[in-house]
């Protein structure tokens, strides 16, 4: 392989860290290029770590053959027995655990790793692994790190001059994959902490503190029935568990009906569905009440069933006017709603206890919901609400009458 050819696919590679978005097409355009250049490759793998609430990170795979197999795969904690003992048998954990960068392994290949196996029944005749580690403030969590490795099943295996060219390319390449990666991990942190909307507004340029958007949009605030009490009464490793628990009921409502969370308060949580058309964000909002009634009717079943405590929930839903956008100080930002009808539709919410509803809404929520929605609304009342001005009627609705 010429050192032009080195020289054109570090180009390219740098290229494309700064430019694209898909670490498949990264990875097939190198395995591609250097075949080109006389690299007899036949397989390509690369991993990295991530940042995400689920998977630990992603591998990417290339096959010279063409056989169907899934490109891009998101792999989840190693922390379990089985997952544990498969990484420790891999070439990975060897070069992690010797310090080194690189492991070759031509045949005869050792059978206890799960890679070397699989390289035996598929006849490579070479192996070579790398791993190219971070420094400094290079390393975020667990992403320490880029591994690769490469096969061929050409007679005698990887020749010097091989061997030379992926040395001298998969430095770019882990520069490449690594930079594409941050952009990821970039988008993640900002959604699962900040909510999709807030956090593409966050991603788009949207930090100066103060600036502020003013928008109608339909508010959601829910919280626990008595979890004062069972915080006080509950063994201290359940409080989390039912928090989170409680927590994912809601959230995936939420979002399965379009809505978008934006501060989870203790055991509140706080989430809008944007209002262009509010009757359309009206009858999405009780479609996301609707489903978090189901979900917490099956996650009592199953917390029963394991002998954990269990509760139920309060929800107020509003329509109004908020301040959309950046609160805070130059060093620390929340971005968030602001206004009075943040404040009503949390006291919306606590007034539940008072009148025995699982569920309220405004008298705003009310009249923008579709007519046969609205037919089902009774009022509970006429109510003043602490730190609102105007006494409001409130609204009880009927579950099964789900629009």
């Amino acid at each position: 392989m010429t050192p032009d050819a080195i020289d054109r696919i570090r180009a390219w590679l740098v290229a494309e860290g700064l430019t694209a978005e898909s670490e498949v097409d990264l990875l097939y355009g190198l395995c591609a290029q250097l075949n080109a250049a006389g690299v007899p490759l036949d397989h390509g793998l690369a991993l990295i770590d991530t940042l995400h609430p689920v998977y630990e990170g992603r591998a990417i795979r290339w096959r010279r053959d063409g056989r169907e197999e899934n490109p891009l795969v998101e792999y989840g904690r190693t922390e379990s027995d089985d997952a544990q003992a498969n990484w420790q048998r891999s070439p990975f954990f060897r070069l992690l655990q010797s310090g080194e960068s690189e492991l070759r392994v031509p045949r005869p290949m050792q059978a206890d790793a799960t890679a070397l196996s699989r390289m035996n029944v598929e006849n490579q005749s070479d192996y070579v692994a790398h791993v190219h580690r971070f420094g400094g403030l290079g390393v975020i969590g667990e992403m320490e790190c880029v591994y690769s490795h490469w096969t061929t099943s050409a007679e005698g295996g990887f020749s010097d001059d091989h061997l030379a060219a992926l040395r001298a390319v998969l430095p770019s390449f882990a520069l490449a994959l690594k930079s594409m990666s941050l952009a990821r991990v970039a988008a993640t942190l900002v959604r699962v902490y900040l909510g999709e909307d807030a956090g593409q507004r966050v991603l788009s340029g949207n930090m100066r503190r103060g600036v502020a958007d003013p928008i109608r949009t339909v508010l959601w605030f829910s919280d626990l029935r008595g979890f004062t009490r069972i915080s006080d009464t509950a063994e201290p490793g359940e409080i989390i568990p039912l928090l989170n628990d409680y927590a994912e009921t809601a959230i995936a409502a939420i979002h399965g009906a379009g809505g978008d969370v934006l501060k989870l308060i203790g055991d509140g949580v706080l989430a809008v569905f944007r209002a262009d058309d509010p009757t359309d964000a009206t009858a999405r909002a009780l479609r996301a009440a609707g489903a978090f009634s189901v979900n917490l009717r099956k996650l009592n079943e199953r917390r029963r069933a394991e002998g954990r405590p269990v509760t139920a929930a309060y929800l107020g839903l509003h329509l109004g006017e908020v301040f959309y956008g950046n609160i805070g100080s130059d060093d620390r930002l929340d971005f968030t709603v602001v206004g009075p009808a943040v404040n009503e539709v949390s006291r919306i919410a606590s007034m539940c206890r008072s009148v025995e509803q699982p569920m309220l809404v405004s008298t705003a929520f009310a009249e923008a919901l579709p007519p046969g929605a609205r037919e089902h609304m009774v009022s509970v009342g006429r109510f003043a609400l602490r730190g609102v001005g105007q006494p409001q009627h409130l609204y009880a609705w009927d579950p099964t009458a789900m629009p």
